[in-house]
């Protein structure tokens, strides 16, 4: 199997976690934020620590890749790619979006035909969002949604479809349909990468180091509306 660092860093909350054996073994975050530059190095740091004394050798790093806070993405992405240079290690990129629905899937009692819809907050009525089915295929891929009843209509019209995410609850209202259903009080965590990650790991889904840049970075800001950049 496998021991990979995690580090998700694309909101305001800071995280870092362990997994060994598709178990997570240490975690740590950070609530207080935004304040990524401060805390995330003291937090791998602890997390080197923690398996270096216990002669656990890593496989590879992943990191968050986005959509999500600019700032807070190219802290952790170079974090990741300093520890991948020094340590020898591969990069693993783990979509933001499908990450937030890793929790749903292990704790809520949804509908087979349930369709997901994480959403970051963008400003005002603007999101950044995705649609996934309970495997995780992606139904929609991610969009800068400025939201109104329409949005999400056609998927609304047809299945029981779940909001969540730090941009879902000012939605609700608007959206205003029977079929749309608001999970509160979910985050985009390091400890819930362990899946997606090893899941890359094993299909040799990884990163070229030299090159890699968050996917905010690199394809989501030319494809956006200006007003949301």
């Amino acid at each position: 199997m496998s021991c990979i660092l995690h580090i998700e860093t694309s909101t305001d909350v800071c995280s870092v976690a362990v997994s060994e054996d598709s178990q997570v073994i240490f975690h740590q975050e950070d609530h207080s934020g935004p304040n990524h530059a401060e805390r995330l190095g003291t937090m791998v740091d602890e997390a080197l620590s923690f398996t270096d004394n216990h002669a656990i050798p890593f496989d590879a790093v992943a990191v968050s890749c986005g959509p999500g806070s600019y700032t807070g993405l190219r802290i952790g992405v170079s974090m990741a790619k300093g520890i991948c240079y020094g340590r020898n290690l591969k990069l693993i990129a783990v979509p933001t979006l499908e990450l937030m629905c890793v929790p749903i899937l292990l704790r809520e009692l949804v509908e087979e035909d349930a369709l997901l819809c994480p959403m970051i907050d963008a400003r005002r009525m603007e999101v950044y969002a995705s649609i996934y089915d309970r495997a995780l295929h992606e139904i929609r891929p991610v969009g800068a949604d400025v939201v109104d009843a329409e949005t999400y209509k056609p998927w609304l019209d047809a299945h029981p479809v779940y909001f969540f995410g730090n941009g879902a609850a000012k939605c609700m209202e608007t959206i205003n349909h029977p079929n749309a259903h608001l999970i509160e009080n979910v985050e985009p965590l390091a400890k819930w990468m362990q899946p997606l990650a090893e899941r890359r790991l094993m299909n040799g889904m990884t990163e070229d180091v030299a090159y890699f840049v968050p996917f905010y970075l690199k394809d989501f800001v030319a494809k956006m509306p200006k007003k949301l950049i």
